[in-house]
């Protein structure tokens, strides 16, 4: 579980990089909505990525202990994915819809990345 929490961390620090790119986007170029919806996404999908460490770490504990475990929480994950792409629908002069999607995805691809370097250095 170190493991996940050295990974979650690491992307935190991506995803605030990213997030800082996004602010001097928005804030000097014409593409506010476009900046917006990306950080919008990365927002939600970095509470996406936290809260599935914090299950799997809950997860974990609770096989060790013999206890029955519900779920990982793939719910919480689909409606705040449902949300940012409501707030993206219902605000299109503030934030596009298709950036917000690619920012939803954007934890993912890093950890992904992440892994396939991992896993050359090895």
């Amino acid at each position: 579980m170190v493991e996940m929490h050295r990974i979650f961390k690491k992307q935190s620090l991506m995803i605030i990089a990213l997030l800082i790119v996004c602010a001097i986007g928005w804030g000097f170029t014409s593409y506010h909505a476009i900046f917006a919806g990306l950080a919008l996404g990365a927002l939600c999908g970095l509470f996406n990525f936290w809260n599935l460490v914090r299950r799997m770490e809950s997860f974990d504990r609770k096989t060790r202990q013999g206890q029955k475990v519900k779920s990982l929480g793939t719910l919480i994950r689909y409606a705040s994915a449902i949300l940012a792409a409501a707030v993206a629908l219902s605000w299109p002069e503030h934030f596009n819809v298709a950036s917000t999607v690619v920012g939803l995805m954007i934890p993912y691809m890093l950890l992904f990345v992440d892994r396939i370097l991992v896993h050359l250095k090895n």
